[in-house]
């Protein structure tokens, strides 16, 4: 299944209904009992979380009724719907808040997240930012484009990666959290070769900020299909490289191999070495 652009704005209009009816009215509103954690105090869910997935599955579903769909919470709780995306159907995954824990303290970084993988590859991708209400979005072999605006007057603005920067001024998120300890010690220690290192806990802020230019790389060991798939989609599309850092391609079914995303091969190239080399 290939979308085509209608589809893309149709399913941008229902992240953009999501986030104005579910999302926003929730945000700096979160209290102890709409939170709670998964797997350990750094994987929370909210009420909000719960809602806009159950928002977001029903309105693909009525969208694209031959499609399944699974997201962040639903595998949560049926950790066996993960398998879809390394099989040879379409499979719409949601995730819909990233950057939760900026969410429930009120911090403006977060956005919602649909990415279309089939044959455990992604061919579409899509971030909305509900805060700027402006959608980013790619289709494979297609190029990526920030979508502006609703309906008909909506805009569809081409996105381009950073240029090449030395080491010592690129910018590059590097998530290390989950890193085994050998791992973390040996890129800790390597971090003062890279000009400026921000962790915005936000896959969806992150992968935004590449594909318009303003980071130059990303680094992610725990690689969750929810949490990649549109974004890494959206980075190649505007001109980035993506790899697992052993030079192989990342597929969505690959979520604890890690993945560097950078703006061209030969930044990911500098990055991969000065980290791990």
């Amino acid at each position: 299944m290939m979308p085509d652009r209608s589809d893309l704005s149709a399913i941008a209009a229902l992240l953009r209904e999501v986030a104005g009816s579910i999302v926003m009215p929730r945000f700096g509103h979160i209290g102890p009992a709409d939170l709670r954690t998964k797997s350990g105090p750094l994987d929370p869910v909210t009420v909000a979380d719960e809602a806009a997935e159950r928002a977001l599955t029903e309105g693909l579903r009525a969208l694209f009724p031959d499609v399944a769909v699974i997201g962040e919470e639903s595998v949560a709780a049926d950790p066996a719907l993960l398998g879809a995306v390394a099989g040879p159907a379409p499979v719409f995954v949601i995730d819909p808040i990233d950057g939760t824990q900026n969410y429930a303290a009120g911090l403006p970084l977060f956005g919602l997240m649909i990415a279309l993988v089939e044959g455990n590859q992604t061919i579409a991708g899509l971030i909305h930012d509900p805060l700027r209400d402006d959608t980013m979005l790619a289709t494979r072999g297609a190029g990526a484009f920030l979508l502006r605006g609703a309906a008909a007057r909506a805009e569809f603005l081409p996105l381009r990666v950073a240029a090449p920067a030395p080491l010592a001024q690129m910018i590059a998120s590097v998530s290390w959290q989950y890193m085994a300890a050998d791992e973390k010690s040996r890129v800790l220690a390597r971090l003062d070769a890279i000009g400026q290192t921000p962790n915005l806990r936000c896959a969806a802020a992150t992968y935004r900020a590449m594909a318009s230019g303003h980071m130059h790389a990303t680094v992610s060991r725990r690689t969750l299909p929810w949490d990649h798939a549109a974004g890494t989609l959206i980075v190649e599309e505007a001109g980035g490289h993506v790899r697992r850092p052993d030079g192989e391609a990342w597929r969505p079914a690959d979520i604890d191999g890690g993945l560097i995303a950078a703006a061209d091969r030969d930044t990911w190239h500098r990055l991969r070495d000065a980290l791990y080399g």
